[in-house]
């Protein structure tokens, strides 16, 4: 590829910027962000949220003047390889990288939205993008009553944010446990023992049926036309406010702020309205190409042989590989092998690392291998299959991480197991 070879790349997240720096001077890059921040590393946003880390510090390194902040892709018109975007400019093309990224799951919830409104209620927040980081952490204050909406990842992380703030958080999950996706029975069971200790209330195998709400405030036009005055102080005009969440079994949760941390999906409606195929989410190839060869398609919004990752760990590989494929390189991308980890932060009994890879819950015949010290609150699972390693799982203490999942992605026998688990493993 030479210089002269115009490529555009939708989405200023981690995908979009790697790929830029990647390829550096053997392309005229174009990268096209919607949010108006200075790029971010999305992981960390619950240590801002929970006060650790100022915003600044989640700052990605600056990628130049390829990017263009604040400005929103609207069509992709094909025919005319070229992106119509929100300001009225248009950036053509001779190679797109759709790097679109996710959003957050809005779970259909009975008062969630007024009919025919798209309005989130006052103190109903999503958790993905740095905007909902900094509305949650102006709404968050000591013993402020905030209930979170979903167990996984997302919602963890919001939890113990939360209640690193003073809040008084409860936890609802509708699955059988917490980060069922990632850890095992035993792993997520100590999990929520580190959360309750933080003062997190936790509610398992839990389904919100749907949320209340105070009426709409009126404007101050009304209220003086109503003779009452003007309306009450923080109260927006035409705004709802949440009040509360009630359960599937008819209890009602007391609550000033809600989080839904229900999960995200593929943000695939540029590709869809240009005509690609999606499933999941946009479909590649090993190359990365969508179903038209000139348009390529990386991170979160990426579907490749039926896997959807949306971990940061896969969104870099791809934007390596993909550089690679448009400079020559041609190394086929073969999928990533994920590995989770989570801090959550703090010091001392406050804090717990866990990381989880591969296949966590053994099959018939697999082997599994566990060590626990209760006293130093660790926990340290494998699982075998035949003379490999095929998952695990780590919480309290990581040393061994880097070890096992070297031992894990390379696919070789492990030579000392016992080596491996206990504590000088990883060196």
């Amino acid at each position: 590829m030479t210089s002269e070879k115009r490529v555009v790349v939708i989405g200023g997240g981690l995908a979009g910027l790697r790929l830029a720096s990647r390829l550096g001077t053997a392309a005229t890059v174009t990268v096209l962000g919607e949010e108006t921040h200075v790029p971010y590393n999305r992981v960390l946003l619950a240590e801002v949220l929970a006060g650790r880390y100022a915003p600044e510090v989640t700052a990605l390194p600056s990628p130049g003047p390829v990017l263009r902040r604040g400005v929103r892709a609207v069509r992709v018109d094909r025919a005319e390889q070229a992106v119509h975007c929100d300001d009225g400019t248009v950036a053509p093309y001779d190679t797109l990288v759709l790097a679109t990224g996710s959003n957050a799951v809005l779970p259909p919830l009975r008062g969630l939205f007024e009919p025919d409104g798209r309005e989130l209620p006052e103190g109903v927040h999503a958790f993905r993008t740095m905007d909902d980081c900094l509305a949650l952490s102006a709404a968050v204050r000591p013993e402020v009553r905030a209930v979170v909406i979903g167990g996984g990842l997302l919602g963890v992380s919001a939890a113990r944010a939360l209640a690193a703030r003073g809040a008084v958080v409860v936890l609802a999950q509708q699955g059988e446990r917490l980060m069922e996706r990632q850890l095992d029975a035993d792993a997520s069971a100590l999990l929520a023992t580190h959360l309750t200790e933080l003062g997190v209330e936790i509610h398992t195998e839990c389904r919100v049926r749907g949320l209340t709400t105070t009426a709409p405030a009126p404007s101050a036009f009304e209220a003086r036309g109503a003779g009452g005055g003007a309306p009450a102080a923080g109260a927006a005009p035409g705004q709802r406010r949440v009040t509360g969440v009630e359960l599937a079994d008819g209890y009602r949760l007391e609550a000033d702020v809600v989080v839904l941390a229900c999960g995200v999906r593929p943000r695939t409606g540029l590709a869809q309205a240009a005509g690609l195929e999606i499933r999941k989410g946009i479909l590649v190839d090993d190359e990365l190409r969508t179903s038209d060869p000139r348009i390529h398609a990386i991170g979160d919004c990426a579907e490749h042989a039926g896997q959807v990752y949306g971990l940061a760990g896969a969104a870099l590989e791809q934007a390596d590989a993909l550089a690679a494929v448009l400079t020559g390189g041609r190394a086929p991308y073969t999928g990533t092998r994920a590995l989770t980890r989570l801090t959550l932060g703090g010091t001392g009994d406050d804090s717990l690392d866990l990381a989880a890879f591969g296949e966590t819950t053994p099959r018939p015949g697999d082997d599994v291998v566990a060590l626990a010290d209760g006293t130093r609150r660790t926990y340290r699972k494998v699982v075998l299959r035949g003379d490999r390693l095929v998952g695990g799982v780590l919480l309290g203490e990581l040393s061994t991480v880097g070890a096992l999942a070297r031992t894990w992605e390379g696919g070789e026998p492990p030579h000392d197991l016992f080596h491996l688990l206990t504590d000088d493993g990883g060196h």
